[in-house]
């Protein structure tokens, strides 16, 4: 399903279904695609956002706008939402150009 994704992209993924997964969602969001990002390539987003604590209050204002259902198990297949699926499709689009 992810062949067409480089092996750094994937790992996102991976990262925001982990993510998707502590948070007790039933669908990998858009905001769990933010924070596997963010766990993926530390270096990457400290540069974008100028500090690590930028990185901690992304996810504290997540975690505050999130519910928070019971963790779901990481063996669970969780799809992605469509929103999550349009920011994908976008990527790739870009990755193209």
């Amino acid at each position: 399903m992810f062949e067409r994704y480089t092996e750094k992209a994937r790992r996102v993924i991976f990262f925001a279904r982990y993510e998707a997964s502590q948070f007790g969602s039933p669908y990998i969001e858009t905001e769990h695609l933010l924070l596997g990002l963010l766990r993926e390539d530390k270096a990457l987003a400290n540069r974008f956002l100028r500090s690590h604590a930028a990185i901690e209050s992304i996810r504290k204002q997540i975690e505050a706008h999130t519910t928070i259902r019971e963790k779901v198990s990481t063996s669970v297949d969780l799809p992605l939402s469509h929103e999550c699926k349009r920011v994908l499709a976008y990527g790739a689009e870009e990755a193209e150009r």
